[in-house]
């Protein structure tokens, strides 16, 4: 398999839920880590906590600024980037007839363009290395759409075409892509749903059976710990209590 160790990996979203529990598995198999997120405090509490060479950054996804700063940092660190997690997400999932358009705008902004802007910044630099990783947490959500999830949805749906493209265009040039798309799981995400109703049953479900962050985690560090000549494009994976496709 393909050696963890001393790869340089950066995640966004690092802070809590997947990017946390992806950061912990990473750091004991000895990669290099940069942490991004716009929580500092969280990220210099589980930076703290590693006995490896990590860094991190106070990182808006949503900004351009933002997330080239985050490369360059990580080049003038490490002096490549092996792979990067896209891992800043929002669901403030709600109905349409509610209107709430903040908050589709907020997902556009993290979901779509956040991943983006990694892309933009990281690609290059992968394709003058000839290889490179670059994974994006997605969601079942992207596969099918329910109740209150329409922009959501639309957000995960964009992602995979995005992620397909990317693989699409860069046959040959040693670059893997990856989307992962849990489905119900344990992370703060659903505590910041605003409409209580749809709030209390994303919450119920992902409690009684949600997989965990560190489940996802684990699906993120199988397709990193892969041999250079394999690409594990696309994993949906659930816990095998969940009824609902999405």
């Amino acid at each position: 398999m393909n050696d963890i160790q001393n790869k340089v990996v950066v995640i966004t979203g690092a802070s809590s839920g997947i990017g946390k529990e992806t950061a912990t598995l990473l750091a004991a198999k000895g990669a290099k880590l940069v942490l991004a997120a716009r929580r500092t405090s969280a990220l210099a509490a589980l930076t703290a906590q590693y006995d490896t060479e990590v860094i991190y950054q106070q990182t808006d996804v949503t900004q351009l600024a933002d997330m080239q700063a985050l490369i360059e940092l990580t080049i003038a660190k490490f002096g490549r980037i092996d792979v990067l997690f896209n891992n800043a997400g929002l669901m403030p999932v709600s109905m349409l007839r509610d209107g709430k358009v903040d908050e589709w705008e907020a997902m556009i902004d993290i979901n779509i363009k956040g991943a983006l802007y990694g892309i933009k910044y990281a690609l290059p630099l992968m394709e003058q290395q000839k290889s490179g990783h670059i994974i994006t947490t997605d969601s079942v959500a992207g596969h099918f759409t329910g109740e209150g999830l329409s922009v959501y949805s639309a957000t995960k749906y964009a992602m995979r075409a995005v992620m397909e493209g990317l693989r699409v265009e860069e046959v040959g040039m040693g670059i893997k892509s990856t989307l992962i798309s849990p489905g119900h799981a344990q992370t703060e995400l659903a505590s910041r749903i605003s409409d209580p109703q749809l709030r209390a049953a994303v919450l119920k479900s992902e409690t009684e059976t949600g997989l965990t962050a560190t489940d996802v985690a684990n699906a993120v560090m199988n397709a990193i710990d892969t041999p250079d000549n394999v690409d594990i494009n696309d994993v949906i994976l659930r816990s095998i209590d969940q009824k609902r496709d999405y």
